[in-house]
């Protein structure tokens, strides 16, 4: 098999494993054949050990690989930081090793993949897990009971439309009844899962999000600007590699442009290195962290 299709094997497997309500029609478009070449390499992965279920009409998941194969599923996988710190090594190669082109084409293979949700055996969680494929696969609306939010501080039930699990199920996409948007929400911090008779409502709504630099989801808020001098920007790369891609030297000092979902994580990082860091665009961060300092720091 040649590499192009090999590439393309790959990345189906990532995207039947990073979402667990891709259709046949999808998984074409998005690797560019046909419908029939689609369900042609779900052959060849079945039998290459792996379990391809079908949930429901063409709707196609990765299920859980044996455990001679568990490490292999782990070695192609890849998160976005990964990815991107392993490309940076290999940047840092010579030219003249004839490796590094051939690392850099295998790797951008499968860079653009999303995160890939890897069945996992955790008691704790299980249940709820199975509560949430269910209603992903019969497209229902569940009641997260004794949800421990930790933006807001506060445990209560959400009312949400699961559609899409992150890595290693740690994560569940859902959208929010009551907030109206697609939201993230840790699975170790359900209480439980009361699943309901009520179909999707908001299923044209259902969008996984990609996070901002500092790992926070949702819809943008606003670009930020800031200045750093050498050690904020060093410890801003060590906690958030992403960071990098967005961090320019300007006039002796560091300048980090980007956009955030959220000003708890951006703030939070802020507040931690005041002294090194200053806000030259932000309106909403910088109110945060006035408040921040206002109902917390002044007190102590």
């Amino acid at each position: 098999m040649d590499t192009p299709k090999i590439s393309k094997l790959l990345r189906l497997m990532k995207l039947l494993t990073g979402n667990v309500s891709r259709t046949i029609d999808s998984l074409a478009k998005e690797l560019g054949i046909t419908p029939r070449t689609v369900y042609r390499y779900i052959d060849t992965i079945r039998e290459a050990g792996f379990v391809v279920n079908k949930l429901y009409g063409n709707v196609y998941a990765m299920g859980k690989v044996s455990r001679g194969l568990s490490d292999f599923n782990k070695l192609i996988y890849f998160t976005d930081e990964e990815a991107y710190l392993a490309a940076k090594m290999i940047e840092g190669i010579d030219n003249n090793n004839a490796l590094k082109r051939d690392l850099q084409r295998k790797l951008a293979s499968v860079y653009d993949c999303t995160s890939i949700a890897n069945y996992i055996d955790n008691p704790a969680n299980a249940a709820n897990i199975e509560a949430l494929n269910d209603a992903i696969k019969h497209k229902k609306q569940v009641v997260l009971k004794g949800y421990a939010s930790a933006h807001s501080d506060e445990t209560r039930d959400r009312v949400v439309e699961p559609f899409s699990f992150t890595a290693n199920m740690i994560d569940v996409w859902a959208y929010d009844v009551e907030k109206a948007e697609p939201r993230m929400f840790k699975v170790m911090r359900i209480g439980s899962v009361e699943e309901t008779e009520t179909p999707w409502a908001f299923e044209d709504k259902h969008e996984v999000k990609k996070p901002d630099v500092f790992r926070m989801t949702g819809s943008p808020v606003e670009k930020i600007v800031l200045q750093l001098n050498t050690r904020a920007k060093s410890l801003l790369v060590e906690e958030y590699p992403l960071a990098e891609r967005d961090l320019k030297r300007e006039d002796g000092n560091w300048v980090l442009r980007t956009t955030i979902n959220s000003v708890e994580g951006a703030g939070r990082f802020v507040i931690g290195l005041a002294a090194d860091i200053k806000i030259l665009q932000g309106k909403k961060l910088l109110d945060y962290i006035k408040k921040y300092d206002k109902k917390h720091i002044q007190k102590l």
